[in-house]
Order: structure tokens, then C-alpha cells, then sequence
């Protein structure tokens, strides 16, 4: 189970002294813990599919504030983030080619047969399932209106 995963990696660092890491991994269990609370689930409940989510998001706000930092030219939390981003990653399932997304999105077109712009929402409702955690639903997005137009 991967929150099992995530402690004993706690319990690593701190035997290592690896402080990054530690502070990374100790912010990510806070946010599931806050997950669970919020969801009135019991720490017992704590599946890979919660853990997939909140890692997910944890990366997405990490990627959006990578942006913001490149903009204000802040390269020093640029790197902090891209390597927390890379340790977060670990937890995640493997991402996803632009292929295989696109592949995806294929079939999803064949099966609702979109007539207009107006069909995304009912492509989204089909896609999300299939690429939670999996793939950065910014791109999917993107590659949806695309062929959408």
C-alpha cells in the first residue's frame, strides 16, 4: 500500500538525515491525513486511489507554481519544486506518452462521435476515469479541443 510506502520512506530519511526528502514526505502525509479528515474517512481507508489523488495534486500545484517562480525568475524555487516533483512522482503510477493519451482520446472519439465544441464535457466525463494519475489532464485537455476544432 503506498501510505505504508510513504512512512517507512519517512522513517529512511530520518535515518539518513536526508532533511529534503524528510520535509517532502512529511507535507505529502499531511495532505492525505487532511484528505481524510475532510472526506470523514478513517486512516484505515486510506487506499492507493486517495493516496494517487492527492499526489496528483500536490504535483499540479507544484507545476503551477513553477510557472509563477520562472516568471518572477526565482530559478532557486524552480529546482526546490522540480525536486520535489521527482521524489512525489515516485508514488505516482507511470505516466503516460502523448501517444498513448492520444490513443485514448481515439477511441473515447469513436465511441461518442463529437459533433462540436459543446460534446467536451461528455469526452472529459469519459476520459477522467481512464487517466487519473496517469497522465496531466492540462494536456488531455489541450489535445481534446484540439481535435475539437
Amino acid at each position: 500500500m503506498l501510505y505504508d510506502k510513504i512512512s517507512k520512506d519517512m522513517i529512511s530519511a530520518m535515518k539518513e538525515k536526508d532533511k529534503d526528502t524528510l520535509s517532502t514526505l512529511r507535507l505529502l502525509k499531511s495532505a492525505i491525513d487532511l484528505y481524510l479528515i475532510n472526506n470523514k474517512m478513517d486512516r484505515h481507508e486510506t487506499t492507493d486511489e486517495v493516496v494517487i489523488e492527492v499526489v496528483s495534486k500536490q504535483v499540479k500545484t507544484h507545476k503551477e507554481s513553477i510557472e509563477e517562480f520562472k516568471k518572477g525568475n526565482r530559478q532557486d524555487l524552480v529546482d526546490g519544486l522540480n525536486k520535489e516533483i521527482e521524489l512525489l512522482s515516485k508514488y505516482l503510477p507511470e505516466q503516460l506518452s502523448e501517444e498513448e493519451i492520444r490513443n485514448e482520446i481515439d477511441k473515447v472519439f469513436d465511441k461518442i462521435k463529437p459533433t462540436s465544441i459543446k460534446d467536451m464535457g461528455a469526452i472529459m466525463k469519459e476520459l477522467t476515469p481512464i487517466f487519473k494519475g496517469k497522465a496531466d489532464m492540462k494536456l488531455v485537455n489541450t489535445i481534446v479541443k484540439e481535435k475539437l476544432n
